[in-house]
């Protein structure tokens, strides 16, 4: 259950906050195990060999006229990004490089993501194909499409 402190600002209890953590599976076996829920497990070393690219966040949204996909891509150069588009679908790869750590010995922390991205979107609604802009600048890829009007009925005659 949700509380609210002296600000208003809105708070999650224990169970709530392990549950945005855990998946719905993991918190349900945790808790009939009798396993405290309070902290999801925290491996300390990751493996630096899986080739899973990392998931990158976008909005979409449309206006009167267009479709517009953005993607916050900061650090990304225009060449390390691969934009394409395919039976309605949008597809953004790129790597993100984090430069060399010259003398770096032991991380404490590291939160931000370093690698290859990629993501793939059925856009919902359909597109002029040579209708498309992309655009990067301040750190945000704006995609826009041209919609395809429907606004005409087509009435099928049943045999």
């Amino acid at each position: 259950m949700a509380r609210r402190n002296r600000d208003d600002d809105l708070l999650l209890e224990e169970d709530e906050l392990t549950a945005a953590f855990l998946g719905d599976d993991d918190l349900s076996m945790a808790t009939q195990a009798g396993e405290p829920t309070a902290t999801p497990a925290v491996e300390d070393e990751w493996d630096e060999d899986e080739s899973v690219p990392g998931q990158l966040a976008v909005d979409v949204f449309e206006t009167r006229e267009k479709l517009v996909v953005k993607a916050r891509t900061a650090g990304v150069n225009k060449s390390d990004l691969d934009v394409s588009i395919s039976d309605n679908q949008l597809t953004i790869r790129g790597t993100l490089s984090s430069g060399t750590e010259d003398g770096v010995e032991n991380y404490f922390l590291q939160e931000c993501y370093w690698g290859e991205f990629s993501r793939t979107i059925a856009l919902p609604v359909p597109v002029k194909e040579e209708e498309i802009e992309a655009v990067l600048k301040d750190g945000v890829l704006t995609i826009s499409f041209g919609k395809l009007q429907q606004d005409t009925i087509k009435k099928i005659q049943v045999l």
